[in-house]
């Protein structure tokens, strides 16, 4: 792991409920951080509520440029460990990241389903919006039709409803 360290953006798993204390105690020492948040409508018996929910529970996206900083991000509070496969740490590509990003900015209420338990369906590529150009796999979920963007390096797949005109 040491002598093949490459700088970029890896995955940290944090304590339950710890996501968002833990991306502010890093960002508080100068680590570039990635939380992404999931806008959801929340409804209690006496109030409805836009919250924000961490998309990948327990995970967060951290820089590290050296060796040096993946030692100092194991001290912070909340932090349990770097996610590895295969014996070594996963690191998540930049366009993973800003797919991420791109899909949040356009989508609401997204869900997670993990990449081993979908069924492949028909692969299209997206004609418009923020995905244009992207091949994507189509769920049939609930009776609606969503698209499967896939993040392979997390072994993880964003949903979400897309309308079939936007599909070729």
């Amino acid at each position: 792991m040491y002598r093949s360290f490459i700088k970029g953006w890896y995955v940290i798993y944090t304590k339950s409920r710890y996501e968002k204390k833990t991306s502010q105690k890093l960002a508080e020492q100068n680590f570039k951080v990635y939380l992404p948040l999931n806008k959801i409508f929340s409804q209690w018996s006496d109030r409805k509520k836009n919250i924000e929910k961490p998309l990948f529970t327990s995970y967060i996206f951290v820089y590290l440029n050296t060796i040096k900083d993946y030692l100092k991000a194991l001290t912070i509070e909340g932090v349990v460990l770097f996610i590895k496969f295969n014996g070594g740490l996963v690191r998540v590509p930049d366009e993973e990241i800003n797919r991420v990003k791109i899909f949040l900015n356009e989508f609401s209420e997204v869900e997670i389903k993990n990449t081993q338990d979908l069924k492949i369906g028909e692969k299209r590529k997206i004609t418009s919006g923020p995905f244009e150009n992207y091949d994507c796999e189509i769920i049939k979920v609930d009776n609606k039709q969503k698209i499967c963007v896939r993040i392979d390096s997390l072994q993880q797949s964003l949903l979400a409803e897309i309308h079939s005109y936007h599909l070729i």
